[in-house]
């Protein structure tokens, strides 16, 4: 199968709290913020159909990570799991498209958000210099922080999920009480082409579950601990959604559209009183800095996995003598979320490296049919999705549903960045072999 992790030299720290936190505080980030608002503008009050859409589709997607997750003690998690399935052509491109496309950029568009919420209380982040040296030192503290342990990393990652969650379940309680029945009632008809439209949208909400389990060769008994962290993280994130959902489009009613940049925030000034916009645009900035806390726990080993494999440079393969992490990969990839951070204008890049995200999804599902396959032995002693191979063609279905709705352009930039990986793979081969 996989390079057992006591051959990678890491310590075994993650349990079934652990990454289920883990998956919330990287799930649960700071689109959360403002989702209730864009899918009520096209939907109105039948929005709640498009969670339990997407929630489907997660879940089903989730089922097909669990297993493949249960049986894979190493590092790398979607890297090394379509690596072991498809070999290493395979995991080489899922590892660039997946770590480049999915999350250096999307954690630069985190770091300018949190940069530019908490020009609220900093004006002085407004100027280019200040904003730099304000970046510089969120990517350098959490780089610190997770190359001196993993342990440390866990416990930011708890902290920080449980710092923006409490405001959110507060509001959530608080809000009930200000609902409005009229403000809930149906009165756009729910049709497919409005539901997929903004279950595309809202899908992206759901991104990320999959960062912590890069963390296979540090996570306790994967077989109980894979499967049970994705459930209960991923339920719980559908159950707040949802929840957030139900309180602001019944507190705000149809003057919902008129908030979409911070829908949470008026809910919240009804609620708590002006405080109340404070305090969420606290939680909003305490989200981001949990979701790049996250990504720099995770996104790393990937790195490590690929250049321990052979298919990125050796160095970032080392693991610290003291405190064993893959400290060059962090630091490697912190210093690519500074610079693409200070760039910053990629929103076409963006949208691309969702659409990456989505295609490393196809083919952790397709990986766990042919590993089902190939390796019934192991499969027996670990998870297996219920439903035999029904589970997978339904997840493969949606996520081909919702690639389809991708515009042109993207298809195309998505198509270029593949075959350009696909070039630099047999050009690297070839002068290996020479």
């Amino acid at each position: 199968m996989t390079p057992a992790s006591g051959k990678e030299n890491l310590k075994r720290e993650i349990g079934v709290r652990s990454l289920t936190l883990a998956i919330v505080n990287i799930t649960a980030g700071s689109g959360i913020f403002v989702i209730p608002a864009i899918i009520a503008e096209g939907l109105g009050a039948t929005a709640i159909l498009a969670y339990f859409v997407c929630g489907l589709l997660i879940f089903l997607i989730g089922l097909c990570f669990a297993e493949v997750g249960s049986k894979t003690s190493a590092s790398g998690g979607v890297y090394t799991y379509i690596e072991t399935a498809f070999g290493p052509f395979a995991g080489f491109l899922a590892n660039n498209i997946y770590w480049i496309g999915g999350c250096v950029l999307s954690d630069a568009a985190i770091a300018n958000g949190l940069a530019g919420t908490l020009k609220y209380f900093f004006p002085v982040f407004g100027n280019d210099i200040f904003r730099a040296a304000f970046l510089f030192f969120i990517f350098g503290a959490l780089a610190l922080l997770n190359i001196r342990s993993v342990k440390n990393g866990v416990r930011f990652i708890e902290l920080a999920t449980l710092g923006k969650l409490i405001p959110m379940i507060l509001l959530v309680i608080v809000g009930a009480r200000f609902v409005v029945a009229e403000n809930l009632r149906w009165v756009t008809a729910p049709t497919i082409s409005n539901i997929g439209t903004a279950s595309l949208l809202l899908f992206f909400a759901f991104l990320g579950f999959e960062g912590p389990l890069s963390n296979g060769g540090e996570i306790k008994n994967p077989k109980r601990t894979v499967p049970l962290g994705i459930f209960f993280g991923v339920a719980a994130v559908l159950i707040l959604y949802m929840a957030i959902q139900l309180v602001t489009q019944g507190v705000l009613g149809s003057t919902i559209t008129a908030h979409k940049d911070a829908p949470l925030a008026a809910v919240a000034n009804i609620a708590f009183g002006r405080s109340g916009a404070i305090l969420i645009i606290a939680a909003t900035a305490l989200s981001m800095l949990g979701a790049l806390g996250g990504e720099l726990l995770s996104i790393p080993r990937i790195l490590f996995a690929g250049a321990r494999d052979g298919l990125l440079p050796k160095p970032l393969a080392k693991v610290h003598p003291r405190f064993f992490t893959p400290h060059i990969a962090i630091a490697f990839y912190a210093a690519l979320g500074f610079l693409f951070a200070i760039s910053g204008g990629f929103k076409q890049l963006a949208t691309i490296a969702s659409a990456a995200v989505l295609i490393t999804y196809l083919g952790v599902v397709l990986a766990s049919v042919k590993l089902r396959k190939n390796d019934a032995a192991i499969t027996e002693k670990t998870f297996r999705v219920p439903g035999g191979i029904m589970v997978p063609l339904l997840a493969t279905a949606g996520i081909g549903w919702l690639l389809s709705n991708l515009t042109r352009p993207e298809l195309t930039g998505i198509s270029v960045f593949i075959l350009v990986f696909s070039f630099i793979y047999f050009i690297t081969k070839l002068l290996k072999k020479k």
